[in-house]
C-alpha cells in the first residue's frame, strides 16, 4: 500500500517552519514506515524544489510559484498535475491532506483523496468569533465536498465542521497521536516553580489571558517562573506583537519571573518541558492539540481549557485540570494546587501518561489508520 500526504508543513530541516499539524503527520509517518507501507510526501509551498528518501520516506519539496493573476487557481492546477503525475509513476493508492485553506478545491486527482480535519481556517475563526476572508471559506466548502473521504482528528472539530459547511458525508474520528518512546518523563527532577508555555505566542492559544493569570500565581508564590517558548505572532486585533501586549498585562514583580525562549528546536522544546513542574496551555482553538499529548506522554502535570476538544483529551481532575481560561482566578488556584503539591501533580503526570498510551499512542492509532486506507483503497 502506498499512502502520499499533501502539506504545507513538515518538521525537517529542510523544510518552512513547521506547527502541530505537521508534527502530527511526522508521527504517522514514520509508524507507518514501519508497518511496510510506502509513504511519500510532498510539502507545498516550499522555498525550492526538491526529491530525496529520508528512513523510508520519499520526500517531494515542492516551490511556490507566484503567477500575475489567478495564483491561487494555477498553482492548485499546477499541483494536480504534479500529483496525478505521481501517482501513475510511483502507483500512490491514496492520498491524504489536511482542511486548511481548502488547498485541494480545483484538485481533480486519479487516486481517493482523503481530506483529514485538522481544523479549517472557517473553523479556527468560528472559535474565534473573528472574521473570515469569503475566499477561503470558499475553498474549504469545496475541498470537502470534492473528497472521497473525510476523516476527524477530535469528534468536536468534526461536529463544528459538519455544522460550518452543512456536510451530509460521513466522517471518521482518528484522533493525533504520539510517539511515547521518543516523548517519555526523564528521571530529572524538575525546577519546583517552573511552569511552561509552549507554542504560538498567538490570542487565540490564550497567552494574553496566561499574563493575567500568571499575576495571580506569582502573588501568591514568588517562587514560581514562566518559561515562555514559541514563535511571537502579530496580534489580529492591534497589529501589535502579541508578546509585547502580554508584558503590558504583567505587573512589574511578574515581569521580572517571566523567561522568553522564542522557538526552539524539537528536541529543545523537550528539555524545557523536563524541566518544568507544571504546564500551562489554556488554549481557545484547537482541534487536537499536540502540545497538550506531548506534555501528557512525559508524565507532566498539566493545567488547560476546557473546551470543545478538552473532553476527548484530558479527565478533569485526574490527568490534570481542565479550566475556563477567562476565569483567571480558579485557573491560578489549580496552577498554585499543583505547584504546592507535587505528590498530586506527579499523581496526575502518571495518569497523564498511561491515558496518552492508552487512547493516544502512535502504536495504537496507527492501526485504525491502516484499516481506514484498506477501506478507501478496497
Amino acid at each position: 500500500m502506498h499512502i502520499a500526504f499533501l502539506t504545507p508543513e513538515y518538521p525537517h530541516p529542510k523544510s518552512t517552519p513547521s506547527g502541530g499539524l505537521g508534527t502530527s503527520i511526522k508521527n504517522l509517518a514514520e509508524e507507518l514506515v514501519k508497518k511496510q507501507l510506502r509513504i511519500s510526501l510532498i510539502v507545498y509551498g516550499q522555498e525550492t524544489n526538491e526529491v530525496f528518501e529520508e528512513a523510508g520516506i520519499k520526500f517531494h519539496f515542492v516551490k511556490q510559484r507566484n503567477y500575475d493573476f489567478l495564483g491561487w487557481y494555477r498553482y492548485r492546477k499546477y499541483l494536480e498535475s504534479y500529483l496525478n503525475k505521481l501517482i501513475r509513476e510511483e502507483k500512490i493508492d491514496a492520498i491524504e491532506a489536511p482542511d486548511w485553506t481548502g488547498i485541494t478545491a480545483f484538485i481533480n486527482l486519479t487516486c481517493p483523496l482523503v481530506l483529514r480535519m485538522h481544523g479549517s481556517d472557517s473553523y479556527f475563526c468560528k472559535l474565534e468569533g473573528r472574521p473570515q476572508k469569503k475566499k477561503n471559506f470558499w475553498f474549504e466548502k469545496l475541498a470537502l465536498k470534492n473528497a472521497d473521504h473525510l476523516l476527524s482528528v477530535s469528534r468536536f472539530t468534526a461536529h463544528k465542521t459538519r455544522e460550518l459547511f452543512k456536510l451530509k458525508k460521513n466522517i471518521k474520528i482518528i484522533p493525533n497521536s504520539i510517539d511515547t518512546n521518543t516523548f517519555k518523563p526523564n528521571i530529572k527532577e524538575a525546577a519546583p516553580g517552573n511552569l511552561l508555555y509552549f507554542g504560538s505566542i498567538i490570542r487565540k492559544k490564550g497567552v494574553l489571558e496566561l499574563a493575567h493569570i500568571f499575576n495571580l500565581v506569582n502573588k501568591n508564590n514568588t517562587d514560581a517562573r514562566l518559561v515562555m517558548v514559541g514563535k511571537d505572532v502579530r496580534d489580529i486585533h492591534t497589529g501589535k506583537s502579541t508578546k509585547e501586549l502580554f508584558e503590558e498585562i504583567l505587573t512589574k514583580e511578574s515581569r521580572d519571573k517571566v523567561v522568553w525562549k522564542g522557538s526552539l528546536s524539537y528536541e529543545q522544546v523537550k528539555l524545557e518541558i523536563m524541566r518544568s513542574a507544571v504546564i500551562t496551555l489554556p488554549s481557545f482553538a484547537e482541534a487536537l492539540p499536540m502540545t497538550w499529548l506531548e506534555a501528557m506522554a512525559m508524565e507532566k502535570a498539566v493545567v488547560t481549557s476546557d473546551i470543545g476538544w478538552a473532553k476527548e483529551v484530558m479527565i478533569d481532575g485526574k490527568t490534570g485540570f481542565t479550566v475556563n481560561p477567562k476565569n483567571h482566578a480558579n485557573y491560578a488556584d489549580k496552577v498554585l494546587v499543583l505547584l504546592n503539591n507535587r505528590e498530586l501533580a506527579g499523581k496526575m503526570g502518571k495518569a497523564a501518561r498511561q491515558r496518552v498510551m492508552e487512547k493516544f499512542s502512535t502504536k495504537v492509532i496507527v492501526e485504525e489508520n491502516i484499516r481506514f486506507y484498506k477501506s478507501v483503497i478496497d
